[in-house]
């Protein structure tokens, strides 16, 4: 099988799961929590933290992450176009 057959076999299972699904936010919810919860394990590993304080420090954990893989694709796409 091709790339691209590959591709295709995969964009028609995703959308007929989908087209099966009521509660998209319902089916999704499970990996929504694991990715946050990582985030929480991160920063509080031992959960010695409030847990109000650890959902903060959390969130700034990731939304350090995203700035950091955005700030890198800046400067590879910079780097492409100064090439």
């Amino acid at each position: 099988m091709t790339p691209e057959q590959r591709v295709l076999r995969a964009k028609l299972a995703a959308n007929t799961r989908w087209s099966k699904t009521a509660d998209r936010s319902a089916a999704t919810a499970p990996a929504r929590a694991a990715f946050n919860d990582r985030w929480e394990r991160q920063v509080d590993p031992d959960q010695k933290l409030d847990p109000a304080e650890r959902a903060k420090r959390a969130e700034n954990a990731k939304t350090a992450h995203y700035s950091r893989m955005a700030l890198r694709s800046s400067i590879r796409r910079a780097r492409r176009k100064a090439a």
